[in-house]
């Protein structure tokens, strides 16, 4: 049924849950697990070039220590998991990255660090499900 799975991972609560589920749902079926994190766009109010460096030094810290856990966390499971790192916009970002590498299922966490935002742009699970090529399953 699924031979290909990927996760959208930020590291939120939402996103660990699903790392969980697709962890499960890949050793179960014996599936393929990448999952995918968006690192996106520096913040444009940074007043010098040595600020800008030290915000994509702390950014690229962050995404690295969180697809090592990711990958552990699998790997305890007994799932080998791909971890992919882009820059962009997070729900195009993942959209392009699921459309290209044919995965027949996109998890997802039903809330990601961006709550407040949700209100007023859209929650990224509602762009995810109604963007997809793929099936969407939202872990909580």
């Amino acid at each position: 049924m699924f031979t290909k799975i990927l996760v959208a991972y930020d590291g939120s609560e939402g996103a660990r849950a699903a790392l969980r589920v697709g962890i499960g749902l890949a050793r179960a079926l014996g599936a393929e697990l990448e999952s995918i994190s968006v690192e996106e766009h520096l913040p444009h109010y940074a007043a010098t070039i040595d600020e800008v460096q030290d915000a994509k030094e702390r950014i690229d810290a962050y995404f690295r220590t969180l697809t090592k856990d990711a990958r552990d966390q699998a790997l305890l499971a007994g799932v080998e998991l791909q971890a992919v790192i882009r820059q962009g916009h997070e729900v195009e970002s993942i959209v392009t990255y699921a459309r290209e590498g044919a995965f027949d299922l996109l998890l997802a966490g039903y809330h990601g660090h961006s709550r407040i935002f949700e209100r007023v742009m859209g929650s990224t699970a509602q762009s995810l499900v109604r963007l997809s090529p793929c099936s969407v399953l939202l872990a909580k």
